[in-house]
């Protein structure tokens, strides 16, 4: 039997923080308690007075397998994420081919199964003809389906009312959805070019991907819901506006939630002068008034999941013209530090913090025995040092793209290990070898 031992641990975990040993024995936490006596033969960690926070679960990453490995994969982009301290992943289906049907989702399943060092879940993606795969897909083993009600690539814009209003009343598990209004895009980009040609400038991004595009999609996809009764959770939120339309509280009992993301949280448009394209994501990164905004969204439980759109792209992609240079950035090695620094701040607590990206996760998707520190659970857990800065640039980036937005950062925390599913994935700046991840199960 594998045993791990973590001693002199301070355990951050459903609300409050205390003195803790965890023993670990198979994978999963038997006992939880102060001054445990290690077993013989067994792997004993000494936290040190460090903080033990449940693993934090992701729930939006784009890892670009398969059909777009040139530029990340998910042995690559779940190594960063461990490093990181994400335990547990859900991926997004636009890749290639897209993941819309039962097929695909067992052929990324498989490549999971051999490569994956974090815990993994796959969204299956909605289009406007695929309702039959919705409707047979099994919720106890799916965590949810992606609707893309704004631009995207290839098949997976679902635009059609009818095919929309199909696929809320006959989903089986949560929708997810990216909103933002393809029309009111697709005028702001002519408007844009009207006045600046091809070389618009990034700081136009936020207002060509503007809150008014968020606002009328996301108002859409929950009226959809209610209209059907439908389990919703709108992802990446990026306006004031959008807010309003959200209830404040526990995540337990609500029907429609939201998803803000670390990039969103940590930057705002006074950063696109340095940054430029490797910033640019859509939903963009809007003001700083949006920003602040979504920080006491935030800490008022107004936003119930912190997450990351985790999605690379290569630096030469990157460094193109604004209509050349493609959405999205590399965020898992660094995503939990980044919302430590809210922490720091005095503006999210610890207790806040594992909230946000792991129980609230692991409630509002039902995650099976994954998402607390409990006798009887998946032992997933990262310990960090909040008194140990990491910069940035001093080490390596895993993600396979091999750059990072929070280049020239030095974030005040550091992760100083790793457990996914009872084994050491990351200490000390090395990722475990022989870590493997596995599939998620729900309880529905």
């Amino acid at each position: 039997m594998s045993e791990l031992l973590i001693t002199n641990a301070r355990l951050v975990n459903e609300g409050a923080i205390t003195d803790a040993d965890v023993l670990v024995r198979n994978g999963r936490i038997e006992r939880v308690d102060r001054e445990i006596v290690a077993p013989t033969n067994a792997q004993v960690i000494d936290a040190d007075g460090r903080h033990l926070l449940p693993g934090m679960i992701d729930d939006q990453v784009h890892f670009r397998e398969p059909g777009l490995t040139h530029k990340a994969d998910i042995a690559h982009e779940s190594a960063a994420a461990v490093a990181g301290g994400i335990t547990t992943y859900m991926e997004m289906p636009n890749v290639k081919p897209p993941t819309i049907d039962a097929d695909a989702l067992a052929d990324k399943h498989a490549i999971a199964a051999r490569t994956s060092r974090a815990n993994y879940s796959f969204y299956l993606g909605a289009t406007n003809d695929n309702i039959e795969a919705i409707k047979r897909l099994d919720p106890l083993n799916n965590c949810g389906i992606k609707v893309f009600m704004g631009a995207s690539t290839g098949n997976m814009l679902v635009d059609n009312d009818d095919a929309l209003h199909a696929i809320f009343a006959a989903a089986p598990v949560p929708i997810i959805t990216h909103c933002e209004d393809t029309p009111t895009v697709l005028a702001n980009e002519a408007a844009a070019r009207e006045k600046y040609g091809e070389d618009v400038p990034m700081s136009e991004h936020p207002y060509i991907r503007s809150a008014e595009a968020c606002y009328k999609s996301s108002s859409k996809a929950i009226a959809l819901a209610k209209e059907h009764g439908t389990q919703l959770h709108v992802i990446h939120l990026t306006t004031e506006r959008e807010l309003e339309m959200f209830e404040p509280g526990p995540v337990a009992g609500k029907q429609i939630t939201s998803e803000g993301c670390v990039h969103h949280l940590f930057f705002d448009e006074r950063d696109y002068a340095e940054k430029g394209t490797l910033i640019k994501c859509n939903p963009a990164i809007k003001t700083s008034a949006d920003r602040q905004a979504l920080l006491r969204a935030v800490a008022e439980d107004r936003i119930d999941v912190i997450a990351t759109d985790h999605a690379p792209h290569l630096l030469a992609e990157k460094n193109q013209p604004y209509f050349q240079a493609p959405a999205g950035l590399p965020l898992v090695q660094h995503a939990l530090l980044s919302v430590l620094e809210h922490m720091h701040r005095g503006l999210f607590s610890l207790e806040t913090i594992v909230r946000k990206t792991s129980h609230n996760v692991a409630e509002r998707f039902q995650v099976t025995e994954r998402g607390f520190v409990r006798e009887g659970y998946w032992a997933d857990l990262v310990l960090i040092d909040t008194e140990k800065p990491t910069i940035v640039d001093d080490w390596p980036i895993l993600s396979k793209c091999g750059w990072s937005p929070f280049a020239g950062t030095t974030f005040r925390s550091s992760i100083a290990a790793t457990i996914v599913s009872g084994q050491v994935a990351y200490q000390e700046g090395k990722v475990g070898i022989g870590c493997t991840g596995q599939p998620l199960t729900f309880s529905r």
